[in-house]
């Protein structure tokens, strides 16, 4: 019986992982919906330590919008920290066209590897 009891126990608590990152994946999805129109962009500078190592690949971040559309926080989702650091330092920089309220804008920057 104790037996079973720590396998339902395992069951229970694998099923609320798995219940978090299905939550976690919708309203990433949700986000990805926006529309706020970009009025400047930066593009990100490539970190010589990334043109060393080859590094490629995408940076997803969420940034949080002020209604006047200035960039008031980013949030990185993935991607490597090299990359990353390079994108935060662009996006930062970022405006958005005003807009009644504060809003959340899924981002995703992509390096290519120098050839």
């Amino acid at each position: 019986m104790f037996i079973n009891l720590k396998k339902m126990a395992l069951w229970v608590g694998l099923l609320k992982l798995g219940i978090g990152v299905l939550v976690l994946a919708l309203g990433i999805a949700a986000q990805e919906k926006s529309e706020r129109k970009l009025v400047r962009k930066v593009e990100p500078i490539y970190p010589p330590l990334a043109r060393q190592l080859r590094l490629s690949g995408a940076v997803k971040m969420v940034l949080q919008v002020t209604s006047e559309g200035k960039v008031a926080s980013v949030q990185t989702i993935g991607g490597n920290p090299i990359l990353a650091g390079a994108a935060e330092g662009a996006v930062k920089q970022w405006k958005f066209e005003p807009a009644p309220k504060e809003s959340s804008e899924p981002v995703t920057i992509s390096f290519d590897a120098p050839k």
